[in-house]
């Protein structure tokens, strides 16, 4: 069986939301599987000198046009929180915690919480607000949130983190066909052409 496709995207990227709303189906095209890597855009912006996209002279008014304009082609609901950019721990640790226990509620909290902070404009960054948005895929809302304080649970997203920078990641989306590397939402048609020919 092919090796699953490798996804990784921060909780509070546009583009790694746009991007959620379509690998699982694209991937399945293909007969592949999808491996959900969330990680901190952080640490890849420290290492690379960039700053987010709205923060950015002369990028940022163009990127918050962006956002909207490429959510509007996918056919997707689109509002930027309010408090933006913003580091999202506690969905992050939430999912790691949730993936060691089953791969399915940790996808699917992924899927909620990008809903809940890109199509509604929450604060998808609250450990409240991940813990409520748990409770009906059957995670207790107490256990949820002592969960994410424990330190081997923050360690692993840490660590999760500088895995993926060591392996070459810095921006949101980005994926690995293989070993093969593709970064951002407008690499997904690439994505595509590459699992259907082989590569090129």
């Amino acid at each position: 069986m092919a090796e699953p496709i490798t996804f990784y995207f921060d909780f509070y990227s546009p583009y790694g939301y746009l991007a959620s709303r379509r690998i699982d189906e694209l991937a399945a095209k293909h007969g592949r599987e999808v491996d959900w890597r969330p990680f901190l855009l952080g640490p890849a912006f420290a290492a690379t000198g960039h700053r987010p996209l709205l923060d950015t002279p002369l990028m940022g008014d163009y990127a918050a046009r962006d956002f909207a304009r490429s959510a509007r082609l996918q056919g997707v609901r689109f509002k930027l929180p309010a408090e933006f950019p913003k580091a999202a721990l506690a969905p992050a640790r939430a999912f790691y915690w949730l993936l060691d226990q089953n791969r399915q509620t940790a996808q699917a909290l992924a899927h909620a919480v990008y809903r809940a902070t890109f199509g509604e404009g929450r604060d998808g960054t609250r450990a409240e607000l991940v813990a409520d948005l748990a409770e009906p895929l059957g995670v207790p809302h107490a256990e949820l949130l002592a969960a994410i304080q424990r330190p081997e649970i923050k360690q692993r997203l840490k660590d999760e983190t500088r895995a993926a920078l060591e392996r070459g990641v810095f921006g949101s989306p980005f994926i690995f066909v293989d070993d093969e590397p593709f970064w951002g939402n407008d690499r997904l048609d690439q994505v595509d052409r590459w699992l259907q020919s082989g590569g090129w």
